[in-house]
């Protein structure tokens, strides 16, 4: 298990509990009150941390080299019955944006989301996340299937933006995700999504226009990453962490501001502390989501997801 910075005192007690444990095996000492007291304190203080983390560390945690990824989800949900579907019959398959049908119980869903990779083979193969306008197109032709053949869409959003390189922008990466917020605007399924780790910029938004809008606990939903932010107000990275703290983009804030419909609640530490946890809830939360959605007229969905979308931002002086 890795630990980020702010987890240096967990790791600490949890290196002296395995040392307790070691000297009991070994010798004929008892240590149980020993490493119940480290026990004690360990849980202790894994919940007063948790409990007062800043939205700089919730960022920090969203990125967690051990965090489940889209496929990780995938699979945990639906088991063997995911196909996974490539190609935008135009250009090219993009590795950073995966989709494909699969199964909760009965009920079919076409899942798409961004995949990261795990080291640094498949983080380059995967393009770290980052979907090129071929991603956005292929997302968009999976959701019309979807829509066609009356199956309810998911998907799962985790990248850092959409690539910002020079033949995506040659290609309409700015069309592709404008198209694709426009088509989504107008699905006659019920659309589900979930932010399950980081969603920044428009590379989240692409796919990001749901009737259930989720979010994981420690994950983030903003315009731009607190690096780039800071980076572009101070001109250095220094300032990420007041950054991410004038953004208002955690899962409270996006609650509070009605800019997502719900939190989903992680295990103490994380989504990767307890992976199984964690894929029995987000498969709970949308089959829950489905249920509530699956009685709307086509009619219907699309008018009250319009609504939803035309009240965001709305102030009244």
């Amino acid at each position: 298990m890795e630990y980020l910075e702010f987890e240096l005192p967990i790791k600490e007690l949890e290196d002296q509990l395995d040392k307790c444990k070691v000297i009991g095996e070994e010798s004929e000492v008892d240590v149980t009150e020993t490493c119940s007291q480290i026990e004690k304190k360990l849980a202790d203080t894994k919940k007063e941390l948790y409990k007062n983390l800043t939205p700089w560390q919730r960022v920090q945690l969203s990125r967690h080299p051990n965090r489940p990824y889209t496929l990780d989800y995938i699979k945990a949900i639906c088991g063997d019955s995911f196909l996974e579907l490539h190609g935008d019959r135009s250009f090219k398959d993009d590795k950073a944006m995966i989709g494909g049908l699969g199964k909760i119980g009965d009920q079919s869903f076409m899942f798409i989301g961004q995949q990261k990779g795990y080291n640094t083979k498949t983080r380059q193969y995967r393009n770290f996340g980052m979907a090129n306008p071929e991603g956005y197109r292929k997302a968009l032709r999976l959701m019309k299937s979807a829509e066609k053949f009356g199956i309810p869409v998911v998907t799962l959003l985790d990248t850092p933006g959409a690539y910002p390189g020079l033949e995506a922008e040659e290609r309409g990466q700015g069309e592709a995700i404008a198209r694709n917020i426009l088509e989504m605007t107008r699905l006659e399924v019920p659309v589900i999504t979930i932010i399950i780790g980081e969603g920044a910029s428009g590379g989240a938004l692409g796919i990001g226009v749901g009737d259930k809008v989720l979010m994981l606990e420690n994950t983030w939903y903003s315009v731009i990453s607190p690096e780039s932010c800071s980076s572009i107000l101070w001109r250095s990275w220094e300032y990420k962490e007041q950054a991410a703290e004038a953004l208002k983009l955690t899962a409270s804030d996006m609650k509070k501001l009605k800019l997502v419909d719900e939190i989903i609640k992680e295990p103490l530490g994380g989504a990767h502390r307890d992976r199984e946890k964690t894929f029995t809830t987000v498969s709970n939360a949308i089959v829950k989501s489905y249920e509530a959605l699956k009685t709307l007229s086509p009619k219907d969905l699309v008018a009250q997801r319009m609504d939803k979308y035309s009240q965001m931002g709305v102030f009244k002086g």
